[in-house]
């Protein structure tokens, strides 16, 4: 489903520091050999992310700076964490997650149905997965052609 995404008619970035620490190796390079943007912030985004960071304690400081990259930029943020979905909502950043994504995939045909219910599956599966279970359930039900 990864490179999937990248089929999406959207352009993905993140700040250069979350890529250093999460990203760089082989993935970070397949990654951008499928077109993901590696952003550096600007002094003005590096002051935002660290009044943040120091403003919601439990943010990681990628978490901050990716906060601070969608926030400044009028970007949309796409990510699984609740405290930063929650921020970002907050202080009206657009603000998606791996359903909106997969809303995507679904409507755009870039993935078949069955392969989507595969992920799906497999990401709602994980102990530590936040997605709200009706929705994970409707979309199951849908891709199964139930």
């Amino acid at each position: 489903m990864l490179d999937a995404l990248f089929q999406l008619p959207f352009e993905f970035a993140v700040p250069d520091l979350l890529f250093e620490t999460e990203l760089a190796g082989e993935l970070g390079t397949h990654l951008r050999t499928l077109g993901l943007i590696v952003e550096e912030l600007d002094p003005v985004e590096v002051l935002r992310a660290t009044a943040i960071g120091r403003e919601r304690f439990e943010l990681s400081t990628q978490d901050s700076f990716a906060y601070a990259l969608a926030e400044q930029r009028h970007w949309p943020l796409l990510t699984g964490d609740g405290a930063l979905r929650q921020i970002a909502a907050a202080n009206d950043v657009e603000v998606h997650g791996v359903l909106w994504v997969c809303d995507h995939f679904e409507q755009r045909a870039v993935i078949g149905l069955d392969q989507l219910h595969a992920g799906l599956t497999a990401i709602s599966g994980h102990p530590r997965c936040g997605l709200p279970a009706a929705e994970v359930a409707t979309r199951l039900n849908r891709y199964a052609g139930e």
